[in-house]
Formats: structure tokens, C-alpha cells, sequence
């Protein structure tokens, strides 16, 4: 276990790497120039103020001299200073990650459960009406745009029937403390966390229907069947625990691209997250704000990479971490 896990962090320390020395490369070769934004923000846009502007921000060296103290910086956690926020990008997606990964969060474990349960459903009760019900279901769920679906949400629940708050993350004007401020913050997640997760919810039903229905029919299944086990038994313990194989693994990608689809969400819902940062640094041309949000993703999707393997091991003894 100790050789697996310092070998992983290896592996892990150069894909990071990578991705931020490529993520650098494209955000500078994107079109724009920050200073000229800065500059048309502060009223001034004469040649010698952008000249300070760049030389402030280091714009005006080159790009390999830009890309090594990037780097330094990175390695001390310096991810640099956002000119539109006016302060430090690291304090800044520390300000902002509890809120990301509590909708994250809530729509993992909603998208999990909710999907395997009516993926399991359909395998056991296939060839009914359930299954056709989770089939369409499913269908529907995975086909429909997240933005629609969201927008459609605040129509139904916000507009039409006022039960519950169409955006933020708490009540404005309103100052709240213990049991009422976790209420208050639960209806804010409700309408943005089944947004995010529905989409999942779909992916997981099917590939649990599919898999389940695969294992049903392996040879260890039906000796089980001929000894007599119980076939609820053979469900939990034998078909479903094989079966949870394929959605860990998908589990793994999902936990990590969340944050990148939650950029949709958090503006549609003004979900105060690492998403919406990243999609207001984008129009005002932040680019160490970006990078820095594009390090903390890729940072993640690399640990919960490591995560999913060592589950592998605790749901099938059969798979070697030390390999």
C-alpha cells in the first residue's frame, strides 16, 4: 500500500504539472488583453498606463519568463493576484470552495443514491412496467439540458408555487443563526442540487440496470440460485456488489467533472461557487483567477482518481492496489 500510494502521488504530481503548463499556454493564447480591461475599468486606456499595467502584472515579459515564475508560484501555493477582485487568487477560491463543494456534495450523493436504487429496481423488476417507467425516466433525465431543466425548476417551484428560493445561497436582508440558517440554507441547495444531479441520476440508473443484468447471469450467480440462497441475498450480496464495479469507476470521473459542470448551474442559480467565479473571470479576462480554478479542479479529479482505486480494493478483494 505505502509503494502504490507513493507511486500514485508521483504520477499524480506530473499530470498536475502538465495540466498547468498547458492551461497557461491556452489561456494566454486566447484572444484579449487584461490590461487593455483593466485599463477600460479604471477610465484610463492611454499607452503609458497600459505599460504600467503590464509591467504590474508581469504582461510584459516574456512568455517563458511568465510561465517559470507561474510555476514558483505554484509551488508555494502563490496563484497569484485577481485585479477584478483585488485580492489574492488562492484567498479568493478559499472564499469560494465551501459553497461548490457543498452543492457538489449534495448532488453526488443524490445523483448516487437515486440512481443505483432505481437502476437496481429496473434489473429486478425487468421486463415491467417499473423498468419502463426508470427506463423513460432515465432517458428523459440525460437528454434534457441542465439550463433548461434549472429554469424550468424556478418556474415550477419559485414562480409558480413560491415553495422554495429561485437564487443565492441565503435569504438577503435577513440575518439567521443556528436551526434557521441551516433551513434557510437547505431550500436555497434544493432547486440547484437536483439540477446538477438529475443529469447523473440518469447515468447511474442505466449503467446499474446494465450491469446488474450482466452479473445476474454469470456462473457464481446461478450456483448460488442452485444451493437455494435467498434471492434477495443474491441481489445484495452477490449481483450488486459486482455490479457497483462500473458505477466507482464512473463515481470517480463524476466527483471530479462536477465542479466544471457546476459553472452552469451556479450562474443560472448566482451560486455563490468556484463555478460562477470562473465564469465571471472569464469575461473580465482574470486570468490568474482562471488558471487558479483550473488548478484546484485538475488537483481534485487527480485525488479522486486515487480515491476510486482504493475503493476498488474494498468492494472486490480480487483488485491489487499494489499493482
Amino acid at each position: 500500500m505505502p509503494a502504490f500510494l507513493l507511486g500514485r502521488v508521483v504520477k499524480a504530481a506530473i499530470v498536475i504539472l502538465a495540466i498547468v503548463v498547458c492551461n497557461f499556454l491556452l489561456i494566454h493564447a486566447a484572444p484579449g488583453d487584461p490590461a487593455s480591461i483593466i485599463a477600460g475599468q479604471s477610465g484610463a486606456a492611454d499607452a503609458r498606463f497600459l505599460a504600467q499595467l503590464r509591467a504590474q502584472f508581469g504582461l510584459d515579459q516574456p512568455l517563458y519568463v511568465q510561465l517559470w515564475l507561474y510555476l514558483k508560484g505554484v509551488l508555494t501555493l502563490d496563484l497569484g493576484f485577481s485585479h477584478r477582485q483585488q485580492m489574492p487568487v488562492a484567498a479568493l477560491l478559499w472564499d469560494r470552495l465551501p459553497a461548490t463543494l457543498l452543492l457538489t456534495g449534495v448532488a453526488f450523493v443524490f445523483a448516487i443514491g437515486v440512481g443505483v436504487s432505481m437502476g437496481a429496481l429496473a434489473a429486478r423488476r425487468v421486463g415491467t412496467w417499473w423498468d419502463s417507467l426508470i427506463t423513460v425516466l432515465a432517458l428523459a433525465f440525460y437528454a434534457t439540458p441542465l439550463f433548461w431543466v434549472g429554469l424550468m425548476l424556478v418556474l415550477l417551484f419559485s414562480v409558480t408555487l413560491e415553495w422554495l428560493p429561485s437564487f443565492g445561497m441565503a435569504s438577503v436582508g435577513v440575518e439567521l443563526s443556528g436551526f434557521a440558517a441551516v433551513l434557510d440554507l437547505a431550500q436555497h441547495l434544493i432547486l440547484p442540487g437536483l439540477t446538477l444531479g438529475l443529469f447523473y441520476v440518469a447515468v447511474y440508473a442505466r449503467l446499474t440496470r446494465a450491469t446488474m443484468l450482466e452479473v445476474a447471469d454469470q456462473d457464481f450467480v446461478k450456483t448460488a440460485r442452485a444451493k437455494g440462497v435467498p434471492e434477495g441475498r443474491i441481489l445484495r450480496r452477490h449481483v450488486l456488489r459486482n455490479a457497483l464495479l462500473p458505477v466507482i469507476t464512473f463515481a470517480g470521473i463524476q466527483a471530479g467533472q462536477l465542479i466544471g459542470g457546476s459553472i452552469l448551474v451556479e450562474t443560472v442559480f448566482a451560486w455563490p461557487g468556484i463555478g460562477r467565479l470562473a465564469f465571471e473571470a472569464l469575461l473580465a479576462r482574470d486570468y490568474q483567477v482562471l488558471m487558479g480554478v483550473f488548478f484546484l479542479t485538475s488537483v481534485m479529479v487527480v485525488l479522486f482518481n486515487l480515491i476510486t482505486d482504493l475503493l476498488y480494493a474494498i468492494v472486490d478483494p480480487r483488485v491489487e492496489v499494489s499493482r
